[in-house]
């Protein structure tokens, strides 16, 4: 297994061993990458802070569905369809991972409202647990506490891939009118999936870290600091949606 490896889509070894070969007058570094992150961060925030508006306005006037749907879908579908394009295409990273994060943004704004109108305060919980798992993680990494070692990414890797085939599976029966509440109610069954699912999202975080730090030192070209705060993005927004779940979980319960 390359020591590239990684449970993201986003960042599969295959990508990275691409472009890193040849000769670039700019190469990717772990700071640019951060500073990628952080503008991403900005975009995913201010896109949300205009659905997230929208929510409240139009709850009070009574037009939910045809004031904000429209932009909760066209986000949540162009952001899938971006993504898929990024991974496909990194070197179109610079111009599609930007737009990404204003397409989530969309999604995520109007989907955090909704879950705060039912639970007050419930999204900053979410917000501050997810950064504080971030910094978290990242200590983790840096100081040593967590070795990213072949074992670790096997562990990693084997329950992100249980956790996507459980997600399918859901959705599948579902659609069969199989009921799988106890995975989606506040039972304390459904509440220890939910642990389970965001301490796997937690740990991807350093394998990413890992990744791209390492993908850093092979001298991978510059654009590839846009696809790495890409990949770093699609994790945090996955662990943010499934804090944002399991507290609605344990505040349905009070």
């Amino acid at each position: 297994m390359s020591f590239t490896k990684s449970s993201n889509p986003a960042l599969t070894d295959k990508i990275f061993a691409k472009a890193s070969y040849g000769t670039y007058e700019d190469v990717m570094t772990v700071s640019g990458t951060v500073n990628k992150i952080a503008l991403m961060l900005l975009l995913v925030v201010s896109a949300a802070s205009y659905t997230w508006g929208m929510y409240f306005d139009s709850v009070q006037t009574g037009g939910l569905s045809t004031e904000i749907m429209p932009w909760m879908i066209g986000g949540g579908i162009g952001g899938l369809i971006l993504a898929l394009i990024t991974i496909f295409k990194p070197v179109w990273s610079p111009f599609t991972a930007p737009v990404y994060a204003v397409c989530q943004g969309l999604l995520l704004g109007g989907l955090s409202a909704s879950f705060n109108a039912i639970y007050p305060g419930i999204v900053m919980q979410a917000v501050g647990l997810t950064f504080a798992i971030l910094f978290m993680m990242l200590f983790a990494y840096k100081s040593g506490i967590i070795k990213v070692n072949k074992k670790f990414r096997t562990g990693v890797i084997a329950a992100t891939g249980g956790i996507f085939i459980f997600y399918m599976a859901t959705w599948v029966l579902g659609m069969f009118g199989v009921n799988m509440g106890f995975a989606f109610d506040n039972s304390l069954t459904s509440i220890g999936i939910s642990l389970f699912i965001v301490a796997i999202a937690s740990l991807n975080l350093a394998l990413d870290f890992d990744f791209i730090e390492k993908s850093a030192q092979r001298g991978a070209p510059k654009y590839m600091e846009w696809y790495g705060a890409f990949g770093i993005m699609v994790t945090l927004i996955w662990l943010y949606l499934e804090i944002l779940r399991l507290l609605s979980k344990l505040s349905s319960r009070n």
